[in-house]
């Protein structure tokens, strides 16, 4: 498999040949497998006490004449709480039960995360699939529903010298090769809608250009994430077909992973 290298103009120039990793069949379910088992599920639970602070205790007697029992009262056996009583009359509400206002909950989640393992053939079949699907047109449409057709040849890679540059240079390389499109390929925050505002989670971001480097080489653009070889996980190119920028090191690097 063979794609153009661009210099630092955003100017196509000669062939290269790419690894095999980029020719890879590839394995959507092993990729999704692969996701998942990498996601960091934090345990979490209740606190095994709440709903059970109260003095109530037990359930309420019924038996003839029993001290505080309400034999003839017409009144459930659930636990409550006394708020005041006189003589052998007392204001009860109920608590602890799962049904009572501040009781406990029922079945709450036990503080156990929940871990799907994967071997590692599956890993090496997982990031060989993830690198292919950025050479795939198809799959670079189907993950970007705006773009009609694509208009480069992917996956895109750039002489050495490009992590030099700066982002204003960067950018013009880039505007060269992705022309009217680049906006849908850069990284682009929005206030989210909806009650996730005043939650923490204001803004919701998309995944922009993916720039992977060699493992000397060292770039930082604003818009664009920045990734050596050995650094990127499933998690960077999920979901497939994700727009990467490979520099040739990081082709070169790519070619001797066995």
């Amino acid at each position: 498999m063979k794609t153009k290298l661009y210099d630092l103009k955003g100017k196509e120039g000669e062939e290269i040949e790419l690894p095999k990793v980029f020719s890879q069949k590839i394995r959507e379910d092993i990729v999704v497998k692969h996701f998942e088992a990498d996601k960091f599920i934090h345990p979490y639970s209740h606190d095994p006490r709440a709903g059970r602070k109260h003095s109530a205790s037990g359930t309420i007697s019924h038996k003839r004449h029993d001290w505080k029992g309400h034999y003839g009262r017409g009144i459930s056996r659930a636990p409550r709480k006394t708020m005041w009583r006189r003589g052998t009359q007392f204001y009860w509400i109920g608590a602890e039960a799962s049904g009572a206002r501040g009781g406990r909950r029922v079945h709450g989640p036990k503080g156990i995360g929940k871990e799907r393992k994967i071997n590692k053939k599956e890993i090496q079949i997982s990031m060989a699939s993830a690198f292919a699907s950025t050479a795939n047109e198809n799959y670079i449409l189907k993950r970007y529903s705006g773009l009609k057709r694509i208009e480069f040849k992917p996956p895109i890679v750039l002489q050495s010298g490009f992590e030099k540059l700066k982002t204003k240079e960067a950018m013009g390389v880039l505007k060269e090769i992705f022309g009217k499109n680049l906006e849908k390929f850069l990284k682009n925050r929005k206030v989210r809608a909806g009650k996730g505002k005043t939650r923490g989670r204001k803004y919701k971001t998309s995944a922009g250009i993916l720039l992977v480097m060699g493992e000397k080489e060292k770039a930082k653009f604003n818009g664009i994430d920045v990734r050596r070889v050995k650094e990127i996980s499933v998690a960077d190119l999920f979901p497939l077909g994700r727009v990467c920028v490979y520099t040739e090191k990081a082709i070169k690097e790519l070619g001797e992973i066995k």
